[in-house]
């Protein structure tokens, strides 16, 4: 099987600029997979979490990092998921694949900018927090940052690198903070904390649906591997990236974890701004509240970062399928000045303004729509996961393909516990939150969303393919 290249690339994919180095990469990857954001929600199901947290890295992180070393040593190229994905099940599923993770990140930046929105106000000093309520302020600031991330992205993967790598320092030391400030208020002042709380509950209804969040929380390793034509060395400092970042991220999320139940009450913690409410609350009891403002400041420029790396990342799927012809080929184009995938970014970046639009002036309650569309982000996101997986179990099988990283029985372990954990991790999302009230709209929603998706996957693909068939490609 033909390996890709840059020799025998497009010439719009050759244009690329290799910028991103190996600590670029691991820096990429912790801002990528760790949201400090996603631990109060996952917290405020109590202790059980925590063993969702162990099961989780051990039978999808730990499959996932194998996985992405795996497929991108033998597929470095531009398109990550979506390559590998045509490459092992054809051109329909490679669109599927990267249609889903294209989505889904539509729906999962706008939910950034208003996490963005909810923390920055803290940064404006105490009798500021209802402004995070206010739906002008808040439709205002998200567009703005969104306008500014754009704009950095298509500036440049160089300008846009330096914002990930800020963004991943700043993230370790709120991190730290956070963990150093439990740690204070525990020794000062104990916790309720007892092992009756890492007890699986009677009611399992939100954890099993907090499973599939946790899954989604831990994506992520893939994403570099999308920029792999933007990469110096791809196959050599992958694997190194790969492992240190997914390592990192996932022992952030237990220690955070553990820190916000040892703490604070779980009924005490809100789901936006529950992090920086946690800071506030820890820091009042040990004397320093002044500490909740520059804590908040770090966590909106964490979250700024959080929102580019998903905006440059996902963006290049549409890009790459506009050079394969599935999408307008307008948005295979790159910039002339800049070198990056500019129409796609741009594609993106409206796209998300108007669901910001809609998310901040639609008509429901602000935390079951949250849920909902946060289950709906869950499932697109990990469908493409089964593909990868699934390549990875092909490549096992396959000893032609030669010269991998790793051996036959570590393919075949990683891609089977990957595709299981996927799986189940899918289904889990459609058992309700504890916070919808109407279990049959909820269900509607999820099928009836994630029928309409593929569906509109499906119908693009063909459309393209009837009305300018391509010779030698491999349907589906």
């Amino acid at each position: 099987m033909e390996k890709a290249s840059s020799e025998n690339a497009p010439p719009e994919l050759a244009q690329l600029k290799r910028v991103l180095g190996r600590w670029d990469l691991v820096a990429f990857f912790v801002v990528a997979v760790f949201n400090l954001n996603v631990v109060p929600s996952i917290a405020a199901n109590g202790g059980s979490t925590i063993w969702l947290w162990l099961v989780s890295m051990v039978l999808f992180l730990i499959p996932q990092a194998i996985a992405v070393i795996e497929l991108s040593h033998h597929y470095p190229g531009e398109g990550g998921v979506y390559l590998w994905t045509k490459k092992y099940f054809g051109d329909f599923h490679g669109f599927l694949s990267g249609w889903c993770y294209w989505t889904n990140n539509m729906l999962y930046v706008p939910t950034i900018m208003l996490y963005f929105v909810g923390v920055s106000v803290f940064v404006l000093g105490p009798g500021h927090q209802h402004l995070a309520d206010n739906k002008a302020f808040a439709v205002t600031v998200s567009l703005l940052l969104l306008a500014i991330l754009v704009a950095v992205n298509i500036v440049g993967t160089v300008l846009g690198k330096w914002l990930s790598n800020i963004s991943g320092v700043v993230t370790a030391v709120a991190t730290v903070t956070l963990v150093s400030l439990g740690a204070v208020v525990c020794l000062r002042h104990g916790t309720a904390l007892t092992a009756a709380d890492f007890r699986i509950p009677s009611d399992i209804r939100s954890p099993l649906n907090s499973f599939g969040v946790i899954c989604y929380g831990l994506v992520g390793l893939e994403l570099a591997s999308i920029m792999g034509d933007e990469i110096r060395e791809p196959r050599r400092v992958l694997p190194f990236a790969v492992t240190l970042g997914g390592v990192v991220a996932g022992l952030l999320y237990i220690v955070s974890t553990l820190t916000m139940l040892a703490a604070v009450d779980k009924k005490d913690i809100n789901v936006i701004q529950g992090v920086v409410q946690a800071v506030g609350l820890m820091s009042n009891r040990v004397g320093i509240g002044w500490l909740a403002t520059p804590f908040a400041l770090m966590l909106s420029i964490s979250i700024a970062g959080i929102g580019s790396v998903w905006l440059a990342g996902s963006a290049r799927i549409p890009f790459v399928a506009g050079l394969d012809a599935y999408l307008p080929a307008w948005l295979g184009k790159v910039h002339p000045r800049w070198h990056t995938p500019a129409p796609a970014i741009l594609v993106h970046g409206a796209i998300s303004a108007v669901l910001i639009l809609i998310n901040s002036f639609g008509a429901g309650g602000v935390q079951e729509m949250f849920q909902k569309l946060l289950a709906l982000s869950v499932v697109l996101n990990l469908i493409p996961f089964l593909y990868i997986f699934g390549a990875v179990l092909k490549v096992a099988r396959r000893p032609e393909d030669g010269n991998g990283i790793y051996s036959r029985a570590v393919l075949l372990a990683a891609g089977t516990a990957g595709f299981v954990t996927t799986a189940v991790g899918i289904a889990m999302v459609f058992f309700p939150a504890k916070q919808i009230e109407s279990f049959w709209l909820y269900e509607a929603w999820m099928f009836g969303g994630t029928a309409f998706f593929v569906g509109l996957a499906a119908f693009f693909f063909y459309r393209r393919v009837s009305l300018s068939p391509i010779p030698g490609r491999v349907q589906g």
